[in-house]
């Protein structure tokens, strides 16, 4: 019976990845979307299809109106990933040598 040393033929067989400088997110703090898009599309879609002055869209004006007079949500603060990202990278990547 032939034994093999499973972490040299496990090291053999590993994908090496090619170094990077560092490990970021760009523009991590982008805002999100406009949670009135879909209100002010169904406004649209009404006055394409029966005129601007059109009474039946007169409840959908009224959505969106209140929609854009809502407070807006305050900001949840800048993001950390990237913190974490550099703090961890070279747990990731391993021992290496330095320049």
């Amino acid at each position: 019976m032939v034994v093999k040393n499973t972490q040299a033929v496990a090291k053999a067989t590993a994908p090496r990845l090619p170094p990077l400088h560092k490990l970021r997110v760009r523009k991590p703090d982008q805002a999100g979307a406009n949670p009135c898009i879909g209100v002010m599309s169904s406004v649209l879609g009404c006055w394409a299809s029966s005129g601007y002055t059109a009474q039946g869209c007169a409840a959908l004006e009224q959505q969106l109106r209140a929609c854009m007079d809502a407070p807006k949500a305050a900001s949840s603060g800048k993001s950390s990933i990237n913190y974490h990202l550099s703090r961890l990278y070279p747990q990731i990547i391993g021992p290496h040598k330095r320049k």
